[in-house]
């Protein structure tokens, strides 16, 4: 053999390492992929919970302008908080200002819920403020 035909002869130690490199690479790829779905998952949620939250928020200032008392104005929040695939976990109605807490799951099963809050009403300082 001449000296040419040596050097470009694949070393028997370095057979399977592009392999490996590859299996890295598409590891990687993927861990980074399902973060990603993950990381959208929250975000999703998130939206939704002040979607949620405001909307609810929003029903129910319009049902105590209208002279509703506040536990009517309170069920209209939870149906429109419900409609937006979200959970009312508070409302508090004082004078014409609402306060609400919404919740809604992640998309994924385990992975928590998103939870927002939201105020509606006359500008601040014109209503009451809750106790907290």
């Amino acid at each position: 053999m001449t000296p040419a035909t040596l050097m470009n002869r694949p070393r028997s130690d370095e057979r399977g390492s592009a392999t490996v490199v590859m299996l890295a690479v598409i590891a990687a790829v993927l861990t980074l992929t399902v973060s990603g779905l993950l990381l959208s998952c929250a975000v999703l949620a998130s939206h939704r919970a002040r979607a949620a939250a405001d909307l609810a928020a929003l029903a129910a200032a319009g049902a105590l302008l209208q002279g509703e008392p506040s536990a009517a104005a309170c069920q209209y929040a939870e149906v429109v908080a419900t409609a937006n695939h979200g959970r009312l976990q508070r409302c508090l109605a004082v004078g014409m200002d609402v306060w609400i807490t919404t919740a809604v799951p992640a998309g994924m099963r385990g992975f928590g819920v998103a939870t927002a809050r939201s105020r509606a009403g006359p500008g601040p300082g014109l209503g009451l403020s809750p106790s907290r």
